[in-house]
């Protein structure tokens, strides 16, 4: 399987579904400011981490795979139901990832800020890729057991 960009997504997005996403980011945005002046920087920033948008795009994920299945005559409540948990396992190994950037990018500031990014970055694209790829070649391996 190739990962690949495709912008027919966009297509089937509603309007309003654009702004569902944005106000709940922002939401999740004005939270993350309130948090830091009431608790300071360092309680804040963990707050930086909460996937602002992912509740609205699980649902509208959910949403888009049940009206294309109902559209072909079939029912689509699991299918819906499956793409969300897939878009959830993502955000599970984004998560993994972004926490290897926090770690990397925490060890390194004190020499350099730039550097710090760089190899943040890179350690995030690795360990994304690596969590990615693991969970690919475990879920075949289990398949194949079955």
């Amino acid at each position: 399987m190739l990962v690949k960009l495709s912008s027919s997504a966009l297509k089937q997005t509603r309007w309003y579904e654009y702004g569902v996403r944005f106000v709940l980011g922002g939401l999740a945005t004005v939270f993350t400011g309130l948090v830091s002046a009431r608790f300071g920087v360092a309680i804040g920033g963990l707050f930086l981490a909460i996937p602002a948008i992912f509740c609205a795009s699980a649902t509208l994920i959910e949403s888009h795979e049940r009206r294309a299945k109902e559209k072909a005559g079939l029912a689509g409540r699991r299918r819906g139901q499956q793409a969300a948990a897939l878009d959830a396992a993502g955000a599970g190994l984004g998560s993994v990832g972004l926490a290897a950037f926090a770690a990397t990018f925490y060890a390194l500031v004190a020499t350099s800020v730039m550097g710090a990014f760089a190899a943040a970055i890179l350690v995030w694209t690795a360990v994304s890729v690596t969590a990615w790829w693991l969970r690919r070649k475990l879920r075949i391996t289990a398949q194949a057991k079955r």
